[in-house]
Order: C-alpha cells, then sequence, then structure tokens
C-alpha cells in the first residue's frame, strides 16, 4: 500500500460540462491548474462537488483518468469510488487503483437505511479488495446514513488501509469525537473536515486538514488557513477562515454545490451549470452570489 499522508486542503474538483451537460474535459485540465497553483495540497475528483452522484460509471472513468493524468504527481488524487452497492463500489474502487488513484475517498452508501454492522461490513470488504488508502466520508444529510464514531474507530483499528476519515455532517461533536477516538489507535489515522466553516477548528483539535468545496472558488484562501496554522500563525489563518464566511452564507439560497458552480462561472471559467435538475438558484441568490463575489474580489481573495 502506498503511503501517504492525508493533509492540508483538498479540493472536491467541480466537474466542469457543456451546455448539452456532456464533460468538458479540457476545462477540467484547466481548473486542475489553477487550483495547483493556487496551492491547494489534493485534487479529489466527483465528490459531492464533482457531482459524483449524477455522473455514470464511464464518465467517472474519464474524469479520473484525466485529472491523474493532469495533476501528474504533483499533489495525491483522491478518488470518490463509494457507491450504493459494496459491489460496485469495488468494481469502481479497483478501476481506480489501476488508473493511478492516490487515495479512495469512500461515502457511505445512501437511500436505504444502514446499521453501523452494515457499514462496517461494507468498508472491510471494499478495504480487502484493493490495496490504497481508504478515507471514510460522512455526510448524513446527502446520504441518510450516519458513520458513528465508534465505527471510525473499529474500521480504523482493524482494518490497516482505512488511514482516514471526512466529516462532513456539521457536526462539531462528532468531528471531535472522530479526532478523539482515533488519536488513541497505534497507527496514524488523518481526520478531515468535510465542512469548510470548521477547518481550522479542526486543525486546533488535531485533524490533518480538510476536504473543501469552498476552494474550488478561492484556492488560495482556503489553501492557506492551512499552510498558516502550520507556521504557527493561527491569528491570520483566523482571518483566513472568517473570510469565506460571506461566500458560504449565499447557500442559504440553494444547493452549495449550485452556488460554487455558479460562482466559478461568475467568475469567468465556462465549467457550465450542475447536471439538471440540481441546477437552480433564484435571481436573488444570484444577484447576492455576485455582490459577495465583487466585495471578495475587492479586498484581494482568489
Amino acid at each position: 500500500m502506498k503511503t501517504i499522508e492525508l493533509k492540508g486542503i483538498i479540493t472536491p474538483i467541480l466537474t466542469p460540462m457543456r451546455d448539452d451537460e456532456s464533460i468538458n474535459l479540457d476545462e477540467l485540465r484547466n481548473q486542475i491548474e489553477r487550483l495547483i497553483e493556487g496551492g491547494v495540497h489534493g485534487i479529489f475528483p466527483f465528490g459531492t462537488n464533482g457531482e459524483g452522484y449524477i455522473l455514470s460509471y464511464e464518465e467517472k472513468l474519464e474524469v479520473l483518468k484525466a485529472t491523474i493524468e493532469q495533476v501528474k504527481g504533483r499533489v495525491p488524487v483522491y478518488a470518490g469510488t463509494g457507491c450504493i452497492s459494496t459491489k460496485e463500489t469495488i468494481q469502481l474502487s479497483k478501476a481506480a487503483q489501476e488508473l493511478g488513484a492516490d487515495v479512495l475517498s469512500i461515502i457511505t452508501p445512501s437511500f436505504a437505511l444502514a446499521s453501523q454492522k452494515e457499514l462496517y461490513n461494507h468498508y472491510a470488504a471494499v478495504a480487502k479488495e484493493v490495496d490504497l488508502p481508504i478515507v471514510l466520508y460522512n455526510i448524513p444529510a446527502r446520504t441518510g446514513n450516519k458513520l458513528l464514531p465508534e465505527t471510525v474507530e473499529k474500521l480504523a483499528h482493524d482494518v490497516d488501509n482505512i488511514i482516514g476519515a471526512k466529516d462532513s455532517s456539521g457536526d462539531w461533536e462528532n468531528l471531535k469525537e472522530y479526532i478523539h477516538r482515533t488519536k488513541k489507535l497505534d497507527k496514524k489515522f488523518f481526520v478531515l473536515s468535510g465542512n469548510d466553516a470548521l477547518i481550522l477548528s479542526a486543525l486546533k483539535e488535531g485533524g490533518t486538514g480538510g476536504i473543501a468545496g469552498c476552494s474550488n472558488v478561492y484556492p488560495h484562501v482556503l489553501s492557506s488557513i492551512y499552510d498558516l496554522f502550520q507556521e504557527g500563525k493561527v491569528e491570520e489563518a483566523q482571518q483566513a477562515q472568517d473570510s469565506i464566511a460571506d461566500f458560504r452564507a449565499v447557500f442559504q439560497y440553494g444547493n452549495p454545490n449550485t452556488v460554487v458552480k455558479t460562482a466559478v462561472k461568475l467568475l469567468g471559467y465556462p465549467v457550465g451549470d450542475c447536471r439538471r435538475p440540481f441546477n437552480y438558484l433564484p435571481e436573488e441568490g444570484i444577484t447576492a452570489l455576485k455582490t459577495v463575489l465583487a466585495a471578495n474580489k475587492e479586498k484581494g481573495m482568489n
């Protein structure tokens, strides 16, 4: 298994699309260059912001192949390979390994309610079939299934290649429990915040970074939260953390994925809309977004 540290700001890169909703690989490559230049520490294709939930199996392989080719090993590539069934998750995870992904990010199964035993069995079965580091991905508001801290601890203890967890629950106590329970293990375990507002708090508590959707819009700002913290410049890191609050406030108008992708589009990049039907922002949301983007540009945020 690859030895890798899961740290820093990893961008769940959006998937650029044309007007006909086909994938724009040229713009995907352009966004990868923009993000790496912006200082991000990893690229994560077909996560939630990458619309992994609505891409076909073939599209995922197409996106992952282009991403790995463009990144050229400069930062780790995290492949989102979680599907509803264990069988399909294993299939996609094996394909990602063959293509050269560095890490697998595996979201909990969705729609049907799963017990903690079923979630444990799911992750253990997938891990047995691949030889890559695995990050558990908890986002119960989207999947309907919560990965409890005790299940994370047990998987981390029992399965060698499960080396990290991303918590996007927005529940600070849950994220803290992930960190505290896995600190006691004999191996290094990496906990990443999936909520952009909690990145610095997680770092202070012992987490190692964040998978940050807002870094699609502000890669320099988000990556600086981690970099400044590592340099001991906690006050400056706090200022960077606080600076994204106004942008995140626009999420009240629609799906955060839609807000993020629309923002990148308004910055002048031809990334298209989110795939229908998840692509609507009301006029008041567009107006609020334009106002925030203009104000942040004046502040030099990028």
